[in-house]
Parts: C-alpha cells; structure tokens; sequence
C-alpha cells in the first residue's frame, strides 16, 4: 500500500473467543465507567432542558404616589401577560369638563398608540374604554358621576379583555359593561393621566412577561455539573477502551507543527493586517450591542427583535463576547475570538488537513500557496467581525479532522470528539450544521470501526461515552432556560420571520449575484472559486478513480462534506450570504487537493488544461459583475465601492468574459486536433514537470491577485480618507488608546440656534421687509413657500441585504421617518412663516424663506445681505444652511443630483463697510432630497481673507417639484458625539453602528422592562431606511416599538470631521411626549419554574 493513502489501518485477525473474554475482564472497571458515566452524563444533558429554573417575576402597581406620577414602562414584549385596573367612578368628576385622558397605557400622540394602547377616555358627555381602537364598554358621563357607578373594573388577558361600569345598567338593564375575545391586550409602554391626584382606591396593575430572565435552580446546577463531570469520566474510560489494541496513545499535535514556512508568514500577517485595516462583517453591531445588554439583563436575548427573546439554542458563542465586552467594547479586542480562528483554521488546514490529503499533496507547494491564498479570499470577505462563521468554519475543519484521526487510527476517542464539536458547532450558529455533514460522511468506516471493536469490549461502553459527548451541549443551550422558553422563542421568531422554507435556497446564491455589498466581488470570488474545485475535483475522481499522491478516501469525504453542507444549509431558515463564511476552511482544504488534482490530470491533456483555464475565467467574469462593495464605513475611500471595477471606461467583467470566449475556442480547437497533435510532454521530462508544477497556477496567480486586491482597495481607502475617518485609522488608534472609533470624528451641533450670523446691512440698499435672508429685491420666495409633506425620496432596498425584511427577488422601496425633517406646521417664524422647523430651530430668530407654490409657477430668484463669519477655530469649521427641495449638487464620487441652484457667495468687507465678492462656492448636500438638510460649507476651503458670505439662489424651472427652500447661514459650535452623549446615558443604537461606538452605552432591559434611551443613533441613511428602521421595527418587536411612543424623534444635526459631504448617519433626539414621567418601579419575586412551565403565549402580529 502506498504511504500516501490514509486509510484505516488493517483489523486484526479476528480474536479467540477466550482473547475476547479476556480483554473483557482486563477492562471490565473502564467499561463499567463508560456505560454508566456515560449513560449518566446523557440522561443528565437531557433532563437539563426540563429542570426547573428561578423566574424572576415582575409586576408593577401605579399609582406609585400620591401625585398620581405619569411612568414609564417600556415592555421588551410589548404587552402585558395581564392587566387589571381598579378606577373609582369619582375620579371622573376629577377631570375637567371638556374632558382629559383618565388612564392611558401609551401617550396619545405616540406612533400607532391609538390602534395598539388602552385608553379610559373621559368627554363631555360619554366615558369610554378603548382597546387597540375598538370600544369595550362606555357609559354616559353624568351616570358615571352620579354615585350609582362604583369603579370602573377593566381586565385584559390572552384570552379576553373585559371593561364593566360596576352599578350601572343600560335601558335594557344590562350592565354597562364589554368584552373583547382573543388575545387583544394593550400595548404598555407605561401609565398616564391627566388626574391631578391620585384617587383612593385607584389601582392599576401590570404583570411583565419575564419567563426569560430566569437562573438555574440548585438541583439544575447539580444536575449541569455532574453532567460535565459524568461525561468528562466517560470520554477517559473510553480512551482506556481505546488501549486495547496495544498501542499507544499518539501525540495530540503534528510533528514540527511549530515549524512556519513562507506560506504560513504570509497567511498569518495577512490576518493579523487585515484584523486592523481590513472590514468588517453586517452583523458586528448588532452582537455587540446583545453581549453589552446581556451582562443586565441576564439572558442574551435578541436585543433588535422578536420582543427580546433569547438567542437559545444557538447563543453560547455570544456568551464568549459578552466576556469580552467586560474587558473593552473596542473593535480590535472584539475582534480577537474570530482572528484566533482564522488562524487556528489555518494551522488546521497546513499541518493536519494538507498530510491527510496524500503524499502529492503534502509535498506539493503550489498546492499549500493555493490552499492558503483561497482560504485567504474567503475569510477576508466575510470573516473578520463578530459573527459566528469564524467558529463554524473551525469547528467544522476540526469535527471533519477528528473524524479522519478516528478512521486512520482505529479509535474512539477521537470519534468522540469529533460528535462534542460538532454539537457545539452546531450551537453556536444554524450552519454549524456543516459538522453533521461531517460526521455523516465519516459514518460508514466509523461503523465498521465500532462492529469490529464491540466484539472486545461491548457495544454500549463504546457508545455511550460518545453520546454523553454529544449531549454535553444541551447543558451549556438550557443553562438558564427551559425547554418551553425556548420553543416559545423559536415561535415568535418562526412567525415574524424572516424564515424561509427549504426549497427557497435558491434565494441565497440568487442574492450573491445582485450587485449589492452581500454580492460583491470579493464574496462572489471567494463561493464560485469553492464551486470550481469542488466540481473539479469531483468529475477528475469520476473519470479516474485514484490519482497518485491522493488519498482517495479524505478526498471524497471532503467532497461529502461540501455537498452535505449544501444540502443542509437549505434548512437555514434566512437566506443570506453572510452564511457563506462558514466554507472558509474547507473551502482553503478542497483548493489544496483541487491543485494536485488538476496537475496531474492537466499533463494528460492539453484540452483539460484550457478547460481548467476557462473555468477560472469564467469565474473572474461573473465575479468582477459585482461591486466591490464593503460594509458599512468598511466602504469609505476604497475603490469602486459602489460600481463594477472598470478602467477608463472599460468594464473588467466584459474582459473576462471575452477571455473566457476565446478560451472555449481553443479548447475546441485543441479537441479538434486531438489524435493529429504530438502527444504530451512525459512527466519524466524538464518540460512535462514544469507542465505538471504550472497546472493549477491559473488558479493559485488568481487567488493571489484577489487577496492582493482586497487588501489594497481597503489600503487605499484608508489613505485616501486620511486624516478624516477610517477603519484602520479608527483601529489602529484603538490600541493606543482612542478607542471610541466613529464617536471621535461625529461633530454634533451643541446648539443649533448659537451660532447665527450678523447680517451686514447696506443702508443704500436695505432688505426687503427688514428681512436680511430675503435680500433686497426677492423674486418668488415667500416665508410659507414651502409645502407641507417634505417626506424624502424613496430607497430601493435590492434583494439579498442582510438584516432587512426583504426575502425575495424583487427590489422594495422605503422612506423612512425623517426625524422631524418631513416637513408640517409648527409655530410661527421671525419672518410670518408656518412652516415647522427642523433640528430644534427656534422659529422665534429663525426666518425661511421657499420658492414652492402653489397653482400659476413663476420664477423665483433672490440673493440675501452679507453675513459676517466669525474667525475660523477647529470647534467652528463649517457655514452651515439648513435646506429643503431640490438642490443642484455634486457628492464625492462625482455623482450629479439635479435641482435648482443654491450657491454661497463670499467675500471680504472694505473699510467703506461694503464687501467685494470674491467668488461663489457650491454647498455639499449629502440629501436625501426634498426634506429639510444641512448644506455645508468648510471655512477652509474658502481664501483666508474671506470674512463675509451670501446666499444666492435660482429657481428658474416651473416643474411644480422643483423648487428649494433655506434659513440663514450659520456658524454652529460644534462637539465631538462622545463629550456630547457620553458614556453614561441610555441610548438607542442601531444595530448596524454598535460596533463604531462601543463607547456609548447602549439602553438596558431587566425583568421584561427596557429603560428609555435618550437619543437614537442610525446608519447612513440608505442602510437605516432599508435596513435598521424596518428590522427594529414595532412590528417585528424591536425597540421602536416602545422608543417612537413615548418620544418624538427630532433628528440633531452631525457632520464627518475632514469628511464633510459623507453620510455617515445621523442622531435624533428622543423628545418625550411625557418629559415628567419617572421610570416604573417593579415589585419582583423569585419563583421556581419546572422546564415545561409556559405562561400566555407571547402576542405576535401574524
């Protein structure tokens, strides 16, 4: 048998029955060990799901004083498990005569409080309950105030919810009373009232759902350590069985596995560079921002939907980060477990996959540089963030080894290890699946491994150590839940979804072509070079069977496990390619066998060299058909972020694919000369072992021109942002101590309404109307020209982008809120206007004037008085305007956004006091169009001796859509974000920007109850719009749901330090509709719960 072929080794003859008796009795204590610990530590694992737990049960009772103070009580699950309320009929004469709220579970004016919320509605004449817009039960106020009425009793559960007038009757004698059927209870995001006292006997009582913040009970903890300790036992007594072959224990490591080559150097720095400068990954917020809550509340519940629910049953490695996240939220510490796996991966693949794989392969160097250089195109993309891809794809890689060290050697040990990782793969992630892959296609040599041996030592000492390890993970899943916690969180997150069914799976390779971030041309690269070797490799094991150097069997076991991955990942309920990370190991595994194989079939064939060839082409072709799109601020600076990579003007796909053409032209031709043309080169020749070594180098030139790709584009993007924001900027400054990344660089407006500009007042030529925005002589721009629905253009939100709620093959288009810049009423201007006001601009110094009107279109054109600017300082570095309509403007790429004109003319003042122009300057308007914006000006682009500015306006186009609107210039005081919003306040950060500020404290919830964050941070508008707004949303239980009740989000102004005309994002201020209400105090209890226990379903909009 050649040496490079693993296989299992040969079975011993088969032994005496008096042999097997014998080995029976040596061993009898290890395999009385192995079955019982091994039984124990299974039955323990799986009684862990339903032993009982300590629930902390919440339950708040208001008033809580005898002012009858309003309170906030933001539900995590929006209503109540129950709800009764106790209101005396006197109150009701307590309430003015035209009427007031005299209960409320939602402020009026809340979003959708009226269609969600419960409200005791007193009026002149009636007295109404009100649940989820629908009357239960009303009496006319004058009964209600006579003294036959005693209370008003209201009741709402999961079942029914039910309001009676206690003493009053209809005119047919019925009581005065209603009832709901179904599950209508009320959403409570607290108790207000217009009571100016609270009334004796008025009693209002909440009961929280709080099944999730729960801890294990004594027995439960004894239970998870024996279990521990019982399958710990088991797995030893099992390697003792091991030992009856007669042979020793091998080394745990390879040999000289501490030995780097050049390969290893480059992979390895390469990891460790991209760590800093390289991008991140969708979902690096949204983890972080659970490890931080997790620490409060408990449990790791998904903090941005599903009403909170936990993570269980796939959490534990976001347990790893909340330890993380108790050291430093900073990116590059938060970042370290999926370095370490790379890495780790890595290791794996060069010294314990690549030997595996066969004499050819080990000793093959093109072979390991491309199983590097491949492995490296696919963790870039993908891997380096906080999501679990990086575990799985370690995990996999080591369930997959194990399994071969357990059919190489014989042994069931490593068996058993394989099954523990594999299962705690398995939890970290849904495509942790892929372990099972693994174990499936290791099965059959596994079985004949456990046939032959049971006849030594039995069948059960051998399994049931191996199930113990298997099992083992349900201790860590229910280590505070319980088995009915769990299903109820896997229900809601089944019906509000996103979950897509199996045979949807085209979806997920469908999004990888749509030219967005998730199907960009790294991502693209990284899977279709994965199928490539995949198919390679399979049909050259078809035609051939065995190839010299290639142990057959790994090979085709890695090719199951591929495929089973395939197949299983149909069952993961989201579509999304973040999934793909997962391939990242085995996919750097099948490039090494991939070169070795191609190589060897290549020197047969002229023509399978060029089909080889075309193949790669093909996939440069549709791969350059994306953009090279990066995450989030991972984009800013880097080359073609938003476009296919072209140079002057030709597209790089178009070339590929011409070179894919002409490709299958000569492969044609050459299978036309096949049986006229010299046959080939002998491997035994200098020219058939250079054919031989040159085989698989389309692929290995390939890979390494994209890795080197990818890492000069986010090269390039950090120095061409330099000094402004960037990743490796931010990181880089991290370790030095700086480590609030983007909250360093957002400068925020202390004050809008500092900052104002004195006018320069020409007395020979006077404003019109003592007004100086207007000018002198202004043509069609009125104070009230601007119309009442400013709401911004719509964002086509592409198929495929993570984390929205688009599942499917067409485009959606979102608006998105505005933040108080959508234009409406508001309280009159300085200059008569009715126009409401953005970003807490005070209307009593605030002039605005538009051009839009209404009816007859005319021109409209005005130039304002000078301004005079103050000196330049680095807390004051911007003019700024605050814009409406539509404004002709440029942004960084070059891209041109039609309207009307708006320029900044500036100039120095004479010793006359008139000012000489000097030039004019186009505002950076980062949109969206036509809601109300800041346009910004640097002062350090304008000439040093420019002290005085101008607006200067146009708006010659009659198209009713087509006009512009503006305030004054001013100067603003600006703050960095992190002195303006500290550490300390709650705040609700959108999941899409936790990770760029750790340093802010992110809202918390204990016992079903959030706190109410102050202040809102989102995304750059495309992703908040389409993305952050739609996922948190009310509906899908995330915190809008509470947030955009009790408050008023009025969006504060922010600007990118050197990068002034970037959309980073934006803040908004939470304005409370009841800025005097106080945060509920629970009254809590801990109850013991048995793991099947289950109170009213959680309520879901279906």
């Amino acid at each position: 048998m050649p040496d490079d072929v693993t296989t299992s080794p040969a079975p011993a003859p088969t032994a005496p029955r008096s042999m097997g008796e014998d080995l029976r009795i040596r061993y009898r204590t290890a395999r009385l060990v192995a079955v019982v610990a091994g039984l124990l530590g299974m039955i323990l694992a799986l009684a862990t799901p339903f032993l009982p737990v300590r629930v902390t049960e919440a339950t708040m009772s208001w008033p809580q004083d005898a002012a009858a103070t309003d309170v906030e009580l933001p539900l995590m699950s929006q209503v109540p498990l129950q709800l009764r309320a106790t209101v005396p009929c006197s109150a009701v004469a307590e309430m003015p005569g035209d009427g007031g709220m005299l209960l409320a579970t939602a402020p009026t004016n809340g979003q959708d409080a009226a269609l969600n919320a419960m409200f005791v509605r007193v009026g002149a004449e009636n007295v109404d309950v009100l649940d989820r817009n629908v009357v239960v039960a009303t009496a006319p106020r004058a009964d209600v105030e006579s003294g036959a009425c005693s209370e008003l009793q209201i009741f709402s559960d999961s079942e029914r919810t039910t309001a009676e007038f206690v003493g009053l009757s209809d005119e047919n004698g019925n009581p005065r009373s209603g009832e709901l059927t179904g599950d209508l209870r009320p959403l409570v995001v607290g108790v207000f009232s217009d009571l100016p006292t609270a009334v004796p006997g008025l009693d209002v009582t909440v009961d929280v759902d709080s099944r999730f913040t729960s801890s294990p009970t004594l027995v439960k903890s004894l239970a998870m350590v024996l279990a521990v300790l019982s399958t710990a036992l088991a797995l030893g007594a099992l390697a003792k069985l091991d030992g009856t072959d007669g042979r020793g224990h091998r080394r745990f490591l390879p040999s000289r596995w501490w030995k780097f080559t050049g390969v290893d150097v480059v992979v390895v720095l390469t990891l460790v560079g991209w760590h800093f400068f390289g991008a991140n990954t969708s979902d690096d917020g949204y983890l972080l921002t659970m490890a931080r809550a997790a620490e409060n509340s408990g449990y790791m519940a998904n903090y941005f939907r599903w009403f909170g629910v936990p993570e269980a049953p796939f959490g534990w490695y976001y347990d790893v980060l909340a330890a993380f996240a108790k050291i430093s939220t900073a990116s590059p510490w938060m970042r370290i477990p999926a370095l370490i796996a790379g890495i780790l991966c890595w290791m794996v693949i060069s010294r314990e996959v690549v030997p595996r794989l066969g004499r050819a392969v080990r000793h093959n160097r093109i072979a390991l540089w491309t199983g590097g250089l491949v492995f490296l195109a696919f963790w870039l993309p993908y891997n380096n963030g906080l999501r679990p891809e990086p575990i799985v794809a370690l995990g996999a890689l080591l369930t997959w080894c194990s399994i071969e060290r357990a059919i190489a050697t014989g042994r069931l040990l490593p068996a058993a290890t394989a099954v523990f990782i594999g299962a705690f793969t398995l939890a970290a992630a849904p495509t942790g699946l892929m372990c099972i892959a693994a174990l499936i296609a290791g099965i059959r040599p596994m079985t004949r491994i456990i046939v032959r041996r049971h006849r030594e030592v039995g069948t059960l000492p051998l399994l049931a150590p191996i199930g113990a390890a298997g099992m083992l993970v349900l201790v860590v899943v229910f280590s505070d839940q319980t088995l009915a916690a769990v299903l109820e969180a896997t229900r809601v997150r089944t019906i509000i979804g996103p979950n897509e069914e199996w045979w949807n799976d085209f979806l997920r390779y469908y999004y990888l072509m749509v030219q967005t971030v998730d199907g960009s041309l790294p991502r693209r690269f990284a899977f279709l070079t994965m199928l490539l070797c995949l198919f390679t490799t399979l049909f050259v094991l078809l035609r051939r069977r065995r190839i010299p150097g290639v142990a057959v069997s790994p090979t085709w076991r890695l090719l199951g496990i591929v495929f089973g991955t395939i197949f299983f990942m149909m069952f993961n309920p989201t579509k999304w390619t973040h999934h793909f990370g997962a391939y990242a190991g085995i996919a750097g595994s099948l490039a090494t066998v991939t070169a070795v194989v191609v190589s060897a079939s290549a020197l047969r064939s002229r023509r399978n060299r060029t089909i080889f060839l075309a193949g790669v082409l093909f996939v440069l072709a549709v791969s350059f058909a994306g953009i090279n799109g990066w995450w989030y601020v991972s984009s800013y600076g880097v080359p073609w972020f938003d476009k296919t990579v072209s140079l002057s003007g030709y597209q790089s796909s178009s070339l590929f694919l011409v070179l894919f053409g002409l490709a299958l032209v000569l492969v044609a031709w050459q299978y036309l000369r096949e049986g006229y043309a010299p046959p080939p080169e002998s491997p035994e020749t200098k020219k058939g072992r250079r054919i031989r070594a040159l085989a698989a180098a389309p692929l290995t030139v390939v890979a390494a021109v994209m890795v080197l790709f990818e890492v000069l584009s986010l090269l390039k993007g950090a120095v061409s942002q330099y000094p402004a924001y960037s990743l490796a900027r931010s990181n880089i400054g991290a370790v030095a101590g700086q480590t609030c990344g983007l909250a360093n660089d957002v400068l925020v407006e202390a004050d809008p309404n500092e900052g104002r500009l004195e006018p320069i007042i020409d007395p020979a030529d006077p404003p019109a109307n003592d007004d100086p925005l207007a000018g002198a002589a202004p043509r069609g721009f009125t104070p009230d020209g601007v119309p009442s629905d400013l709401t911004a253009d719509y964002v086509e939100v592409k198929p495929g982008q993570g984390n929205t709620d688009n599942q499917s093959v067409g485009p959606t288009f979102e608006t998105g809120a505005g933040g108080g810049t959508t234009g409406g009423s508001g309280e009159q201007t300085v200059n008569g206007s009715t126009v409401r006001l953005p970003f807490g601009l005070d209307p009593s110094v605030t002039p605005v004037l538009g051009s839009y009107q209404e009816g007859v279109q005319e021109p409209a054109a005005l130039t304002s008085s000078w301004y005079a600017l103050p000196g330049i300082t680095d807390e004051t570095p911007l003019v700024i305007i605050s814009a409406a309509g539509r404004i002709w403007s440029y942004d960084d790429t070059g891209a041109l956004t039609y309207g009307q004109s708006l320029l900044v003319e500036y100039g120095t003042r004479q010793a006359d006091g008139s000012v000489e122009a000097k030039g004019t300057y186009l505002p950076r308007d980062i949109g969206p169009a036509p809601s109300w914006r800041n346009l910004r000006v640097p002062l350090a682009d304008l000439p040093d001796d420019v002290d005085a500015v101008r607006i200067v306006a146009n708006d010659p186009n009659l198209t009713g859509d087509q006009w512009l609107a503006f305030t004054p210039p001013r100067v603003p005081t600006l703050e960095r974000l992190d002195a303006q919003l500290g550490s300390e306040q709650p705040l609700l950060l959108d999941w899409a920007v936790g990770l760029q500020f750790p340093c802010q404290r992110p809202f918390d919830h204990w016992a079903g109850v959030a706190e109410m964050p102050n202040y809102r941070v989102l995304p750059d508008r495309p992703l908040a719009v389409s993305s952050t707004d739609t996922w948190q949303s009310a509906d899908n239980g995330g915190p809008l749901g509470f947030a955009e009740v009790l408050a008023r989000p009025e969006q504060v102004p922010t600007y990118l330090e050197n990068d002034w005309g970037r959309d980073w994002g934006s803040v908004e201020r939470y304005v409370r509709f009841y800025p005097n209400a106080q945060p509920a105090e629970l009254t809590t209890t801990e109850v013991t719960r048995s793991g099947l226990w289950k109170p009213a379903p959680m309520r879901v909009y279906e």
